[in-house]
């Protein structure tokens, strides 16, 4: 209504007070509920990532980062990371990508039709403490435009949704959200797929059930086809080509080249070990309990509408719901089947939250309050609801303090390194540097206590940032004001196949670091001969 307001000149020639006035007139309270309970209880879970200067692995090279992916398909990354400047300031990085997501929390809460204050502020709540966001702020420098595409991925939902010629406007909005981050695909897909099952669960002829979930399919299709197209303009007008990275090429080369079945398998095989046995959506006995309520909620209530209207003498409600069985998994995973050889880390697993999320919307839509059942049943969502909030935003909070000591840890190590290095006998500012190896983990054992909790939170985890040669450059430089000069890889390379090294102690070893040839070598972990 707003929208059409403004177009019949309802809001025109205002003063700003007065139309500042009526657009929060014209802001249903749904929406404002969603909003702030999201931006509150996010800023609460997130705050101390948000207030540090703490990186990880990826951030050590990324102070300043232009965004500019497009050889791994991320066409819009610029444009979107490009409010916040290129600069990592995790504050105002941290406070648009709040922005963002909470306004996906409102879309998500107009798309669910959600009505009750308590079950918003329960998806809100969800949406923004799923482990899977902590790791995604452990990229801070890039989070902001990751929140973007989460939004544009359910605001295609929405549109298409909304209005009958919508899905247009919901590919447009697919497609710039996979131009940022394709990893948000299933998120809409899931989304889709709820919001259909909601249109076939009412009263509606045969036809208008077709004609509604095509819209969806005309909306996919068009988002891909937008996408992959702009992709190719652009990269054409480049000079580039798709790069390896997370098997991204694969799109362009029909799959993975493991067979089709092959894929299939892995698809429900990870689908079933990440939801059984990932320690992220299930960690503990009270996440479980917590989800086993929804999941039977949910059963319960739709068991009880399938008996009301009958649904049991209708072949078609079988044929769905073995459908769904076997389609799910494979919606949840469609990113292996674009991508099969990735390595499919927590960032691109935050689709789960929706399970969870929909589940809730479920009970709230279908648990009436008229029977003592109903009325236990929404008592049981909702609590269940926010004991996941609350186990889910702990764990954010011990991948945030195993992050901070990840850098404590790094900072130490890489001081005594680098007063090693120029303690070393013939050792002159500018020499040429020969890093080899990363972190002898027999020499500096792991001292990460958090392992239970952090093992499947990719950029918090482990003991140490350092994971390449080049690491230690930009560590270095960057938190120690150390510009050393390190040699290439290739280089380094040549180095670690001579016996000069080999016969080299570890660091923090007597013999780790010796000038050979006017190069500095410097062995920081032994690494076996294969």
């Amino acid at each position: 209504m707003y929208l059409k307001d403004i177009i019949r000149g309802e809001s025109y020639m205002k003063t700003p007070w007065e139309f500042l006035q009526y657009s929060r007139n014209k802001i249903k309270n749904p929406w404002k509920i969603a909003f702030v309970s999201a931006f509150v209880i996010g800023l609460l879970i997130h705050l101390p990532v948000m207030l540090s200067d703490i990186p990880n692995h990826d951030g050590l090279s990324s102070m300043y980062f232009d965004q500019n992916m497009i050889t791994s398909g991320r066409w819009f990354l610029t444009v979107a990371c490009g409010f916040s400047s290129y600069f990592t300031i995790p504050w105002v990085i941290g406070l648009i990508g709040m922005l963002w997501l909470s306004l996906s929390s409102v879309v998500l809460t107009e798309t669910m039709e959600l009505e009750d204050p308590l079950t918003i502020i329960g998806v809100s709540g969800l949406l923004v403490s799923f482990p899977a966001l902590a790791s995604t702020f452990a990229y801070v420098f890039t989070m902001d435009g990751y929140m973007m595409a989460l939004f544009l991925a359910v605001l295609s939902v929405l549109f298409t949704q909304k209005y009958k010629k919508g899905w247009i406007l919901g590919g447009v909005c697919l497609a710039f959200s996979m131009g940022i981050y394709q990893a948000y695909l299933p998120f809409a897909i899931l989304l889709c797929v709820y919001v259909i099952l909601l249109f076939f669960m009412e009263e509606h002829s045969v036809k208008e059930k077709v004609q509604y979930a095509l819209r969806y399919l005309g909306m996919g299709i068009a988002g891909a086809v937008l996408y992959y197209v702009i992709l190719q303009i652009l990269l054409k007008l480049q000079g580039k080509v798709l790069d390896t990275y997370q098997g991204i090429n694969s799109m362009e080369q029909g799959g993975s080249g493991q067979g089709l079945l092959t894929t299939l398998k892995g698809m429900y095989y990870d689908f079933l070990a990440f939801t059984l046995h990932g320690d992220v959506l299930v960690n503990n006995i009270f996440s479980f309990a917590a989800c086993a309520v929804l999941l039977l909620s949910v059963v319960f209530l739709l068991v009880r509408r399938m008996f009301q209207r009958k649904w049991w003498k209708n072949p078609a409600f079988f044929v769905i719901i073995i459908l769904l069985a076997v389609g799910l998994p494979l919606l949840t995973n469609v990113i292996l089947i674009i991508s099969p050889n990735l390595t499919y880390h927590l960032l691109m697993r935050y689709q789960w939250v929706l399970y969870l999320i929909l589940m809730l919307g479920f009970t709230d839509r279908y648990a009436g309050e008229n029977g003592k059942a109903d009325i236990g049943i929404r008592w049981a969502a909702l609590l269940a609801a926010w004991i996941l909030v609350f186990n889910y935003g702990v764990s954010d909070n011990i991948g945030y303090s195993n992050l901070e000591k990840k850098y404590e840890k790094t900072y130490a190590y890489c001081v005594r390194l680098l007063d090693r290095i120029e303690q070393t006998p013939g050792y002159y500012q500018g020499i040429p540097v020969a890093v080899v190896g990363v972190i002898g983990y027999d020499e500096f054992p792991t001292t990460d206590i958090t392992g239970k909790v952090t093992d499947g939170m990719i950029g918090l985890n482990g003991d140490y940032l350092i994971y390449k040669g080049a690491d230690y450059q930009a560590f270095m430089k960057n938190y120690l004001g150390a510009t050393l000069n390190f040699l290439d890889p290739d280089t380094v390379g040549e180095i670690y196949m001579t016996q000069e090294y080999i016969d080299m102690d570890t660091f923090p070893g007597a013999n780790s670091t010796k000038v050979v040839d006017g190069i500095l070598y410097v062995k920081t972990e032994n690494c076996g001969r294969d």
